[in-house]
Formats: C-alpha cells, structure tokens, sequence
C-alpha cells in the first residue's frame, strides 16, 4: 500500500466527512464552503468530459485530476486575488478556482492560445517539464520581496519533480533568501508508475524542509479543510514572518513546503494505463477518501446542501461545461502561427517554408471549391 498519512498530518474531516473530534474547522464563510464544494464538482465533470473528448479524438493528451480537487480548489481559494500561482500540469482546479474560460480547454486541443489568459488570473502559463518551474516560482517571490510587494507565490508540483535537481536549487535559494513562496506538493503517490518509494527514502516529503530552513507541513489532501487551514497559514507566514527571523528555525521563515498527501484516482494521462503498475485493493483504499462525497457529507451535516441542491449544482456544472466546449470547439486557428514563434526572427527557410505552405492551402482550397462547383 502507497505511504499513507504520517502521524502529525494536518487532517480536520475523516474519510467519510465527519469533523476529528481533535480538530477545529477554519473559520470560512457558508458561501466559500459551498463553493469550494461546486469547484471540486466542476474539476470532476471537467476531468470526465475532457477524458471522453480525448477518446473521440477531440483533444490532445490529457492529465486527469480526480482525487485531487480538494487540494487545488481549496489551497487557491485560500490565496488573495493577486498572489500567483506556478504549476505544472495536473493542477487544473487552480484554474477552475480563478475563473476557467474556454481558452484553458484550447491549450489541451492544441493551441498555444489557451495560454494567453492565464496571466491575467495570475496564473503562470501550464508547465509540462518537470519541476523546471520551481526556479522561476522562486525568483518571482524573491522579486515580489525586494519589491516591497505583499504577494505570496504557490508553486505546484508532483511528487516526482522532488527528485529533479530543480527542487533541491529552488527551495535552497527560497531559505537562504527567505522568499514569500508556498511549494505545494501534490504527493499522489506515482511518478507516472514509480511509487514515492522509489522516489526518495524519505519519510515524507515534508521533512526535507528541514534541509533548506523552511517550514514543512504534511495534510491530507483530499481534505479540502485541512488544505484550505494549512495554506492559509503558509500565506499568512509569507506575508508576515517575525520581525527577526531565526535562521536556525524554519518555524519562523516565510516559505513553507506543502505535502499534500493524496491519490490519483485515475490515469496519468489519457495514453497511460493504471492497471499495469497497482491493483484494484489499492485504488478502492484511497477512494474511501474522496474528497468530493468527503466535502458533501460535512456540508450536508452543517445545512448548507442538500439533494436537490446537489443535483442543481451538478446541471449547472455541466451546462456551463458544455458552454465552454462548445466556445473552444468554434476557435479558428491561424495556420501562420506555427512559424511565427520558432526564432525572434524567421530564418529564411523557415520564411521559404511557409510561403509553401500557404500555396498548398490555397491549392487545397481551390480544388475543394471545384469539388463542391461540381458535386
């Protein structure tokens, strides 16, 4: 069975949505509650609807979330508006969290355009590379201190890209000049099919915070609570460290390093298949965690949802799904732009090779049009 919860790990509610008689419920607003409860029901429907589209062709290769929503709709709702996110390329609930657009479907069908919003959401554009935007998350939080800006960067990333140089440099240089960043590990067991037992021989992932002097915390994470307390606190530590801190202590430095311990439910992506690296055992264990039913039981419990609730809420999800389909499916796409962003200046046969390529297009579009004169 895959590493389970260390001892210390930060849980509020029990596999099946009842609050620890230990724990303390954070202090959120009914209207947060419910809507961190819609966003994991949105990425759910999303992960489905984009599987299926993948399956008929609609889309390009596709990573599925599923298990994970709880950790990314609820640790972006923990942020301010302007504080940025980094992250790699499973996280799509942090864009569900910020206002998703159908552009985010384009990038997944193949357009570089489903890139270009993000930004503007103070998302960093989706990684694929692994751990490679660990570095840059650093620099962003180190410039937002020398900045005097009060702005917190969270960076996502899988437990595999623990084991890329580009972790080990990044949360260095984050203790030695105490940045206002937050590196959240989304901890799903698997590295595509190497387990994170093979990854490191680490108890956790959270103790190698104590390498670099920086706070490290494990949750559950598929525990929507837990993560939204955990990561609001690290913000809070970002924002607002001690006066003096004490370098001898990652207790009182601004950055904190997150192990979300959770499970992918699903595939790595759409091309991979589960079922040749782990059994059905260890899936049905951690999908008694589902952070969705989880979620649904607690607020359930608290009179703020109900069945008929439920049911709205899973048409509407799915109305404004197929909305956003339907706008990505209608996108037009400029051929030209394929060879547009390859150098700063086109060579000249990449400039030749264009030319030939729009004489093909109007050739095709020529012999369409007499094919359609004569039929």
């Amino acid at each position: 069975m895959p590493t389970d919860l260390d001892d210390q790990a930060v849980q509020i509610l029990t596999s099946d949505g009842t609050v620890r008689s230990d724990a303390t419920v954070p202090d959120i607003a009914d209207e947060t509650l419910v809507g961190m409860y819609e966003g994991m029901v949105f990425a759910r429907e999303l992960d489905h609807r984009a599987t299926t589209m993948h399956r008929q062709g609609r889309m390009g290769t596709y990573p599925p979330l599923a298990g994970q929503e709880a950790a990314q709709i609820a640790s972006t709702l923990a942020l301010a508006d302007d504080d940025w996110i980094s992250y790699q390329y499973r996280e799509h609930g942090t864009a569900i969290a910020r206002g998703i657009s159908h552009e985010y479907l384009l990038y997944w069908m193949g357009h570089e355009a489903g890139n270009e919003w993000l930004p503007d959401r103070n998302i960093f554009p989706v990684n694929i590379s692994i751990g490679s935007q660990l570095p840059h998350a650093t620099g962003m939080a180190w410039a937002a201190k020398l900045s005097g800006d009060d702005t917190a960067v969270v960076c996502h990333f899988g437990d595999g890209a623990t084991s890329e140089g580009d972790f080990h440099e990044a949360l260095n240089f984050a203790g030695v000049f105490d940045v206002p960043a937050i590196y959240f590990c989304n901890n799903n067991q698997y590295a595509i099919s190497i387990p994170r037992g093979c990854q490191t021989a680490a108890t956790t992932i959270a103790q190698k915070a104590d390498a670099y002097g920086l706070k490290g915390v494990q949750v559950d994470g598929m525990d929507p609570l837990a993560v939204y307390q955990v990561t609001r606190e690290a913000v809070e530590r970002a924002k607002n460290p001690p006066d003096e801190p004490d370098h001898d202590s990652g207790s009182a430095r601004r950055p904190t390093l997150v192990e979300a311990v959770m499970y992918r439910l699903g595939a790595h992506t759409t091309v991979d298949d589960p079922s040749n690296y782990r059994d059905d055992e260890e899936v049905k264990h951690w999908r008694e965690r589902d952070p969705i039913p989880r979620m649904e039981t607690f607020l359930r419990d608290r009179d703020l949802l109900d069945e008929e609730r439920v049911e709205t809420i899973q048409e509407e999800v799915e109305d404004e799904i197929a909305t956003l389909v339907e706008q990505a499916e209608a996108y037009e796409a400029d051929p030209d732009d394929m060879f547009e962003y390859t150098y700063a200046e086109a060579t000249p046969r990449i400039r030749a090779q264009q030319e030939a390529f729009r004489e093909a297009r109007e050739r095709h579009a020529d012999e369409r049009f007499l094919q359609d004169e004569g039929e």
